[in-house]
């Protein structure tokens, strides 16, 4: 499991279960900022970090929402439509994004524990 503290923007796995799903983590202010606006859709999901609410305005489709803890463990999940302001959630450290209905499939409720596995980040240049 990737460490939340060294978490930065770029593609990983989500595994919910014994399902692995591809994911985007977006651990910079422009990569939150922007998120999925623009987009027409996402294969997979969206780990924005740290985060404890979201915004649809701007977005083209309707999307789940999965509030989860410091420890990865879901706390909240709602499906939300395009120009809408998602409720603060007080606990939540970090957001999941995917399209509408695709958390169900996974199996993601409230409880669910997930795991993050990020890419290994390139060594510096000389």
């Amino acid at each position: 499991m990737a460490n939340p503290r060294h978490w930065h923007d770029g593609p990983a796995t989500l595994q919910v279960g014994t399902e692995r799903i591809p994911l985007e983590v977006a651990a910079s202010y422009r990569a939150r900022t922007r998120g999925l606006l623009g987009r027409d859709g996402i294969d997979g999901a969206l780990l924005l970090t740290p985060a404890a609410s979201v915004h649809t305005f701007g977005m083209r489709f309707a999307i789940d929402v999965a509030y989860l803890d410091r420890r990865l463990r879901v706390i909240a999940v709602t499906t939300t439509a395009p120009g809408r302001l998602g409720l603060p959630r007080p606990r939540s450290r970090h957001v999941l994004e995917a399209e509408a209905g695709a958390m169900a499939g996974w199996g993601l409720r409230v409880g669910t524990p997930v795991q993050v596995e990020t890419a290994p980040r390139p060594a510096p240049g000389p």
